[in-house]
């Protein structure tokens, strides 16, 4: 016989607003909830809107690999409105603050060109991947044709001398349009399998969180209290995964990666692994 669930379960619903009693903030993803990587969702940009219309502060957080500034021309180009957020987060930030304790170490980039960013004015010493002692990966150099696996034989030394391999965008996969495009977080994991040492920058792990809450405090000049923030993503295990271990309630939006049918029964599967339960499940996140 099944073992009936410790947690009730999640509602399946089209508007946030009944959710919002008592919420000054919101940390949210991007990718995934406000655009696909080729157009912005209206009904998302519009919840931001409304929600910092009516006092609320929403901190966009991302595990994109670029510093904030480049978020910020994406959205733009993808016509988000700047009223729809108050400050951009993304784990390139984390990485910035990794690589500079590795500043003394030759180091290699494992990744494609649009996200060498991350060294500008950095003064580092970049090498190849042999001669490398910290690797910086920020993706596949070309995430439309290969997959992680096609760099099992190259990572294979490194992995065997024990050296770190910096992630910094800890997704696995991302929809890009209708095509799912494997990120950083599939070499990192590989990496992990064969051997080599991985750090994290970005969601699930605490320190963006913990930079995320500096940021609301900046945003409304005090300090707000973790049961009035929501943390809203798609991915499972790593915005709702994260919004868990930070101590906020988070909300699930449904996409093509990680939850294509959003269904009482799909929803209930998906979230078995999880600590405990998004307080909301939506197809899309709206008013």
């Amino acid at each position: 016989m099944t073992q009936p669930s410790a947690f009730p379960p999640v509602p399946i619903v089209t508007s946030i607003e009944p959710f919002l009693g008592g919420v000054e903030a919101w940390i949210c993803d991007i990718w995934g909830v406000v655009h696909n990587g080729l157009a912005a969702f209206p009904s998302a940009v519009d919840a931001c809107v409304r929600f910092r219309r009516h006092g609320g502060t929403v901190i966009l957080l991302t595990n994109a690999p670029r510093p904030a500034p480049a978020i910020e021309e994406q959205l733009a180009k993808l016509k988000v409105p700047r009223e729809a957020w108050d400050a951009i987060l993304t784990s390139g930030d984390l990485t910035l603050s990794l690589i500079a304790q590795h500043r003394d170490a030759p180091l290699t980039h494992l990744g494609p060109d649009r996200d060498r960013g991350l060294f500008d004015g950095q003064h580092l010493t970049m090498v190849g991947l042999e001669e490398a002692r910290a690797i910086v990966c920020s993706g596949l150099f070309d995430d439309e044709r290969e997959t992680a696996e096609d760099y099992r034989e190259r990572l294979t030394g490194p992995a065997s001398r024990g050296v770190p391999l910096i992630c910094a965008n800890p997704d696995v996969t991302v929809a890009r349009g209708d095509r799912v495009i494997p990120c950083a977080g599939a070499l990192a994991a590989l990496y992990e399998s064969i051997g080599g040492p991985v750090i994290y920058a970005g969601k699930p792990y605490l320190p963006v969180y913990d930079r995320a809450f500096e940021m609301i405090a900046a945003a409304r000049g005090k300090p707000v209290s973790k049961a009035a923030t929501l943390g809203i993503g798609d991915g499972i295990n790593t915005d709702i995964r994260g919004a868990l271990a930070a101590g906020i309630r988070p909300v699930l939006v449904a996409s093509p990666v990680h939850l294509p049918e959003l269904t009482e029964a799909t929803l209930a599967h998906a979230v078995v692994p999880l600590p405990g339960r998004p307080i909301a499940a939506m197809a899309a996140l709206a008013w």
